[in-house]
């Protein structure tokens, strides 16, 4: 078949190990190994069947459901673009200016009796860059009345 990269659960995972898997009609190069469904690798060779340190290899068939949702998760995932106007590794401001943005452009589309999906955009982009906490604190600031900024 192919090499197979396992990594031991050992302290220093930086090192990967490589067993060739013996393909039909090939000759043996090296003992097969035999990987249970719990992730353990046991050689074949002299009798041994001792099971070697847990690995970092999911032998286990995924599910098509599965992996569909982790493909779509992947394929809808973004993260904020650059902005201009925040060109520094801080990004502070341009969360806290996204957060503004997205309650104006609720509050001005809502008032037009206009869809408000144009405004998911910005809230999008400052989930991405804000902290939770900040975000859950500036919501019960809006509720309380007590929010710093011009919404």
């Amino acid at each position: 078949m192919r090499d197979i990269r396992i990594k031991p659960n050992i302290r220093n995972l930086t090192d990967e190990v490589s067993f060739p898997v013996r393909r039909a009609g090939e000759p043996v190069s090296q003992h097969p190994l035999r990987v249970d469904e719990s992730g353990y690798v046991s050689g074949a060779h002299r009798g041994h069947t001792k099971k070697r340190p847990k690995c970092h290899l999911d032998v286990r068939p995924q599910t098509a459901k599965m992996s569909d949702t982790i493909e779509e998760k992947i394929k809808n995932y973004r993260t904020a673009p650059f902005d201009a106007r925040f060109p520094n590794t801080n990004q502070t401001r341009n969360c806290f200016q996204n957060y503004l943005d997205f309650h104006r452009c609720n509050k001005a589309l809502s008032a037009k009796d206009q869809d408000v999906a144009p405004c998911d955009w910005y809230k999008r982009v400052y989930k991405s860059l804000c902290p939770m906490s900040w975000v859950s604190k500036w919501d019960d600031q809006i509720e309380n009345g007590s929010f710093p900024g011009k919404i």
